[in-house]
């Protein structure tokens, strides 16, 4: 990006680097900006324009996570600039907690999910706006449509239709469940670590409204794969360590076997490159369910 279009956004006009950071499936572009004073750092987005109100909607959410305290980005700043749309926000220190956290200890793991657990839970204290439809009647016309899809593609999982039948006894569960905040892509991947502790949670551009307990299949498919330690530490630390009901687990087990035909779906149109490895962490969180014949995963103790 030219220096030509930073020199146009006045909050940081002055600075005095800029770093490009690569990282992730986002198709914005985003740079670490020092400041003049040397100690200040603030990140940088760069986005289509057509994507400003939806940018504009993800900067109200970092705000209103601020009134609850959430350890995040703060934002700072929106606009746009030449034919672009920006979004400034204060860059959290530290490092990427899915490359850090296996050089940690179990115990200094553990207590990273803890913290995290801990966010997670007073993001979901945020509650979903009137027009928002229920999360029932959004969740299985979502996964109709991803069956549909599935049924279709050329690719299939062993033994597909145990799964199809453990979601057809379970799938009324969702019917009353509460429509609240979702950052919806919490896992180490979007984690910063400082220090060996949680220093801040990122990407909240995937945000949606529905049932708090959907938030926690990503450690199914993503942060038990890295960490079971923190897997561990990230229940623990949202229930405030009390014992889990089988109804926390039977949701938990549904929104996996879900992901299952939606992962499969979403992989092959997104990046086809990467099926074989979804593939291979569909089949882990299977084995880690015996097929969704046991509810609590094998690797929960």
């Amino acid at each position: 990006m030219s220096k030509k279009l930073i020199k146009q956004i006045p909050l940081i006009s002055n600075c005095k680097e800029v770093i490009e950071i690569k990282k992730g499936f986002s198709s914005d572009e985003k740079y670490l900006i020092h400041m003049q004073d040397g100690n200040n750092k603030l990140l940088l987005q760069i986005f289509n324009l057509e994507e400003l109100e939806l940018k504009k909607a993800e900067y109200s959410i970092l705000e209103r996570m601020q009134d609850y305290q959430v350890t995040c980005s703060q934002p700072i700043s929106i606009g746009e600039v030449g034919n672009r749309g920006y979004m400034i926000t204060s860059y959290i220190e530290g490092k990427d907690a899915e490359v850090e956290i296996s050089k940690y200890s179990e115990e200094e793991q553990f207590n990273i999910g803890i913290e995290a657990g801990k966010e997670l839970r007073k993001m979901h204290q945020l509650t979903a706006p009137n027009h928002i439809s229920s999360w029932y009647s959004r969740k299985i016309e979502k996964h109709r449509n991803y069956i549909d899809a599935y049924l279709e593609c050329e690719v299939k999982v062993n033994d597909d239709h145990k799964i199809m039948n453990f979601i057809d006894e379970n799938i009324q569960l969702m019917k009353h469940r509460p429509n609240l905040f979702q950052h919806d892509d919490f896992h180490l991947g979007n984690i910063i670590v400082n220090n060996k502790k949680f220093a801040g949670a990122i990407d909240f551009n995937r945000y949606d409204w529905g049932d708090p307990f959907h938030e926690f299949l990503k450690i199914g498919i993503f942060s038990r794969g890295i960490s079971i330690p923190f897997s561990i530490g990230q229940i623990k630390g949202y229930f405030n360590n009390k014992e889990l009901n089988e109804d926390f687990w039977r949701l938990y087990s549904l929104y996996l076997a879900m992901c299952v035909f939606s992962t499969v779906v979403w992989t092959l149109k997104t990046i086809p490159s990467d099926i074989n490895e979804m593939l291979d962490k569909v089949y882990m969180y299977l084995e880690d369910h015996d097929y969704f014949s046991r509810l609590k995963p094998k690797w929960y103790k």
